[in-house]
C-alpha cells in the first residue's frame, strides 16, 4: 500500500506542498508505518503540539531520523528545566553581541559576491552567494577561522541529509556531523585557553547564576549554531530567491520600494520554509482526529504544511506580499523557537537587498537542480539563475 506521505520521496524533496494538503484534509492525524511516526499537518494541531512541550517531549531528539549523541545535549532536544537553562546560557552569550554589528560584514560580503558574478549572467545562487555569505557572516560572528564555504556547506548539507535507500542516516552523515564537532571541541578549548572576543568564547563562558556549559554541551551547541545557521538561512535564501523569481510581480513591488523587504521576508518564511518538519515523543496519550497516540509514540510536526493551512492562511498556496502573515511557524513556535530569528532576518534582508539591486531581473535557468535528500528540511542544492 502506498503511503500518503513518504518521509523518503524525492517528490516529496522536491514539492511536499500537494501532499502536505492531502494530508490536511484527508490524514490530519496520520501515522506512518514506513517511518514509525505520527504525522500533524494542520495549523492548529502543529502550533497546539509547538507549544506543549509537557505532553510533545523534545527530550529523546527533534530530528526524524536523529543524530547519534545530540539528544539531551542541546536546546533543541531538552526539555524545561535543562532546555531553560540552556537557552538562558545562550542568550547570555547572544545578548553581549549585538547583531546590529553583522550588518556592514554581510553588505560587504554580498556586495563582492555581487561583483563577483555580475558579469556572469548564469551562475548558481547557492554556491556562488547564499552559502558564501550564510558562511563568512557566521564564521565571523563566531570567531571562527575562515574555511572554504563550499567545504562547510557540503559537510552541513551531509550531516542533516538521510539515505534514501537505508530510511534514515547513513555512516557518511554521522561522519560529517562528528567532522564538525571534533573541529569546534577544539575551538572551544582554545578559547578556554586564550579568550577573545567572539561567539565562541562566549559560548565557552557563558554562565548563569554560576552555572556554565559542560563541555559536551558547549561542543554540541556550538556544532547546532553552525549547522542551523549554514543550513536553514542558507536554504531559505535560496528559497527565497526561487519565491522572487516565480512570483515577478511581487519581486517588482520589492526592487520599487525597499521598505517592502520585511513583508516579502515574512511571507517567504510562510510559503516556503527550509525548516519543514520537526520531531517530538509523546510523554503521554492523546486522542486527535479520531486516533489514540499513545506514550512513546514519535509525532512530526509538518511546519511547512501547517504554513500553507488555508484554515489559517486564505489562499495560501499564493505568495502575497501583502498578507501579514501573522502566526507563521517559519521559526517554529514554543519553547524551541529559533534563537538565530534576528539573525536571520537580518542577513536575508541585507543580503537580497543587494541582490535586487544589482538583478532587478532574473530568472531560474532550470528547474533540474535537485533538492538535499532530508526527512526535516527542504533545500535546493543549487539554483541556477540568469540574468535578464
Amino acid at each position: 500500500m502506498n503511503e500518503p506521505f513518504d518521509l523518503y520521496s524525492i517528490d516529496i524533496d522536491a514539492d511536499p506542498f500537494p501532499y502536505y494538503e492531502d494530508l490536511r484534509n484527508n490524514y490530519p492525524c496520520y501515522w506512518s508505518e514506513r517511518a514509525g511516526i505520527w504525522l500533524l499537518s494542520r495549523y492548529d494541531d502543529v502550533l497546539a503540539a509547538a507549544q506543549d512541550w509537557e505532553t510533545y517531549s523534545s527530550a529523546r531528539g527533534n530530528l526524524i531520523d536523529e543524530i547519534p549523541g545530540r539528544s539531551g545535549n542541546t536546546l533543541g532536544t531538552t526539555d524545561p528545566p535543562r532546555h531553560d537553562r540552556l537557552r538562558a546560557i545562550a542568550n547570555a552569550a547572544f545578548a553581549k553581541k549585538n547583531i546590529g554589528h553583522l550588518i556592514a560584514p554581510c553588505l560587504e560580503i554580498a556586495s563582492r559576491q555581487v561583483v563577483a558574478v555580475r558579469d556572469k549572467r548564469n551562475f548558481d545562487f547557492v554556491a556562488e552567494f547564499s552559502s558564501v555569505i550564510t558562511v563568512e557572516l557566521l564564521f565571523h560572528m563566531m570567531g571562527l577561522p575562515a574555511q572554504d564555504p563550499a567545504q562547510i556547506r557540503n559537510d552541513v548539507v551531509l550531516s542533516i541529509s538521510t539515505d534514501k535507500a537505508a530510511k534514515g542516516r547513513g555512516e557518511i552523515n554521522n561522519q560529517s556531523f562528528r567532522k564538525l564537532t571534533s573541529w569546534l571541541s577544539e575551538q572551544i578549548i582554545l578559547r578556554r585557553q586564550s579568550p577573545s572576543d567572539d561567539l565562541i568564547t562566549l559560548l565557552a563562558e557563558a554562565e548563569i547564576d554560576g552555572d556554565r556549559l559542560t563541555d559536551e554541551e558547549a561542543k554540541l551547541t556550538a556544532t547546532m549554531f553552525v549547522v542551523a545557521g549554514v543550513e536553514s538561512l542558507s536554504s531559505f535564501m535560496s528559497n527565497f530567491v526561487l519565491n522572487l523569481a516565480d512570483f515577478s510581480t511581487a519581486r517588482r513591488r520589492v526592487v520599487a520600494d525597499n521598505s517592502l523587504m520585511s513583508q516579502a521576508i515574512e511571507e517567504s518564511l510562510r510559503f516556503n520554509t527550509s525548516a519543514q518538519r520537526f520531531k517530538r515523543v509523546l510523554t503521554r496519550d492523546v486522542v486527535l482526529h479520531e486516533q489514540r497516540m499513545k506514550a512513546g509514540d514519535a509525532v512530526a510536526l509538518l511546519y511547512g504544511s501547517a504554513n500553507r493551512d488555508s484554515r489559517k492562511f486564505p489562499d495560501p498556496d499564493t505568495f502575497d506580499l501583502d498578507r501579514n502573515p501573522i502566526g507563521h511557524l517559519g521559526f517554529g513556535a514554543g519553547k524551541h523557537f529559533c534563537l538565530g530569528t534576528s539573525l536571520a532576518r537580518l542577513a536575508t534582508q541585507t543580503s537580497m537587498l543587494c541582490f535586487l539591486d544589482a538583478f532587478p531581473e532574473f530568472t531560474v535557468a532550470n528547474r533540474d537542480f535537485g533538492w538535499v535528500s532530508s526527512s526535516n528540511f527542504r533545500s535546493p542544492v543549487s539554483v541556477p539563475i540568469r540574468v535578464l
